[in-house]
């Protein structure tokens, strides 16, 4: 990571949990090369007149998550979850406006009416069901990475006493606590957890060696292993979960409308090339669903 620009680390563990505030910063929007073929009438029949008025969708993300967010050489926001999205408002007949947030404060933000759609890499769980719908569209897990040759012998089953990173509000960092409230209570050292905002500082601290392991979604973790040439991937992904698109509960048929995007997408190939263009076809799904079941 040390050699690279730092947009192409910033890669974000986004199985958030939390429901926090964050500062918006400001954000263009996006355009792609992988679009569908355009409006899709039936669809964009279902969006509320008050999304459509402006002719934009307006989508919360971090875009501190490559491969699915992150900002170019360019300054350019770029990225699977971003060339879908935009996808998504075509087959709906808008243009994508990405709107850059903190991760912890993006479904706070939806909520509250500041995104029509929050588009950022979480993972469908309980938690966030609660407060918004979610589109599924991707699947992900959990990896761990370590320094290349793994130096401290390292495995998810020995992080007691031991430095690991992950980005502040993911489902990473509430299994870290978890891991480490069991270490102290079959009486071992507690994990140190160093949590951070940007995925990109997450890994920075483990390439920097301020930290000795480091846990994030299995395609954020491939990316950086690709690109920083100093990491390695320990043991296999883990709690594989779908990733959801965040829509306000009191959208009408909104949801159900970016549901039918998303598989208009699935359907006429749209999404494999998206997917494929950014090396994570691995995570493809074959049906988009609204408010999935999850067993977390």
């Amino acid at each position: 990571m040390l050699a690279l620009p730092i947009v192409l680390l910033i890669a974000a563990g986004c199985g958030a949990t939390g429901n926090g505030s964050g500062d918006s910063g400001s954000a263009g929007s996006s355009t792609t090369a992988d679009s569908g073929p355009g409006k899709n009438a039936a669809l964009a029949a279902m969006v509320p007149a008050d999304v459509a008025k402006d002719g934009k969708l307006t989508i919360g993300t971090d875009t501190t998550y490559a491969p699915s967010e992150f900002v170019d050489e360019n300054n350019k926001n770029v990225g699977m979850d971003i060339d879908l999205g935009d996808a998504v408002a075509k087959e709906l007949g808008l243009s994508a406006d990405f709107q850059t947030a903190s991760f912890d404060g993006i479904l706070a933000g939806l909520s509250a009416g500041k995104f029509e759609l929050a588009m950022s890499s979480f993972s469908v769980n309980t938690e966030r069901l609660q407060t918004v719908d979610m589109v599924s569209y991707f699947t992900a897990g959990t990896s761990m990475a370590v320094l290349k040759g793994n130096p401290g012998g390292l495995t998810l089953d020995t992080l007691c006493g031991h430095t690991v990173s992950a980005q502040k509000g993911t489902t990473q960092a509430d299994d870290l606590a978890a891991r480490s409230a069991k270490c102290t209570g079959d009486g071992k050292l507690a994990i140190t957890v160093s949590e951070f905002q940007a995925q990109t500082d997450v890994t920075l601290a483990l390439t920097s060696k301020r930290a000795e392991a480091m846990l994030a979604d299995s395609p954020v973790v491939d990316y950086a292993i690709k690109q920083t040439g100093q990491l390695e991937k320990v043991g296999n992904s883990y709690a594989n979960a779908p990733y959801g698109i965040g829509v306000a509960k009191n959208k009408g048929d909104l949801a159900k409308a970016v549901q039918g995007a998303v598989q208009a997408l699935i359907d006429d190939g749209t999404y494999k090339k998206i997917l494929d263009k950014w090396g994570v076809g691995a995570g493809a799904v074959t049906k988009s669903e609204l408010n999935p079941q999850t067993s977390g």
